[in-house]
């Protein structure tokens, strides 16, 4: 299956060129008041959506799609996952600001603010234009049930599903989480696609253009840590909830973009995202 958020927050699935809005089923969802829950309810409750009715079919390249993912509770993002990255990251003192580049088991994860989520069609509004942004296309892994202490070989169980991950930077000398946070600066979609269609997440290809040219593109069976590896260790220092969102690494090629510049990212067996660059 894959869920779509679209428009003015209607929720859809997608087949083929069309979305089947399913809005409608958002009323089955459990109603929550004040202290409202750690997680995202419609990615904690997505088996309403088996038997959803369709209020009406709408063309899917007319539709503004949205972050999948509404609430996330934290994105989680793992750096220099792909042994290429780490090596032109230790290349370029550019991408780092000349400091030491640790091996992910030494730099660990890292957080960054759920406000800098959008969707494919907010596009990226670039702050700081006096310093290097660069892009990262990542896969984007949606946790789907609560855990602490996953072990590897059960990680994949609690995956809600998939989707891109756009991990946009600037670069400088500050903590990783404040130069990646920036609102907007967090690109999830186009859709959420469920396990079931995506299979095993380590033999998927990851790929972004700029202005129709390719930069970035790379097999997710070279990550340094795998998915059901990344699950394990970031539960290992936190619970997972519904609608947590992990990054799990962008691989080599990353480079800078402007105002102007249009993003072409894909991942096979997910889909593709357009996302537009313009200045805050």
């Amino acid at each position: 299956m894959r869920i779509a958020r679209f428009d003015n927050n209607r929720v859809g699935i997608v087949q083929g060129d069309a979305i089947r809005d399913v809005t409608g089923v958002l009323a089955q969802l459990p109603a929550h008041r004040h202290p409202f829950p750690r997680h995202d309810a419609l990615i904690a409750n997505l088996e309403i959506l088996q038997n959803a009715t369709t209020v009406r079919t709408v063309p899917l390249g007319g539709a503004a799609l949205l972050s999948p993912v509404a609430n996330p509770g934290k994105i989680m993002a793992a750096p220099v996952n792909y042994k290429k990255h780490l090596e032109e990251a230790l290349a370029d003192k550019g991408i780092h600001h000349g400091k030491l580049v640790d091996e992910i088991h030494k730099a660990g994860i890292f957080l960054k603010a759920t406000s800098s989520v959008v969707g494919p069609s907010e596009g990226v509004r670039l702050v700081h234009t006096d310093r290097r942004n660069d892009h990262e296309v990542e896969l984007a892994v949606v946790i789907g049930t609560e855990g602490h202490s996953i072990a590897a070989s059960d990680a994949l169980e609690h995956v809600a599903g998939y989707c891109i991950g756009l991990d946009m930077t600037i670069r400088g000398p500050e903590d990783r989480s404040l130069r990646k946070s920036p609102d907007s600066y967090t690109v999830l979609g186009p859709w959420l696609v469920t396990p079931d269609e995506v299979g095993d997440p380590g033999a998927l290809e990851v790929q972004i253009a700029v202005n129709g040219q390719v930069r970035q593109r790379e097999k997710t069976s070279e990550l340094i840590l795998s998915v059901p590896q990344l699950i394990a260790w970031a539960s290992s220092f936190y619970t997972l909830y519904p609608g947590d969102v992990l990054l799990t690494g962008t691989p080599q090629g990353v480079g800078p973009v402007k105002p102007g510049d249009e993003m072409l990212a894909s991942i096979s067996r997910i889909g593709e995202m357009r996302v537009s660059v313009t200045k805050a």
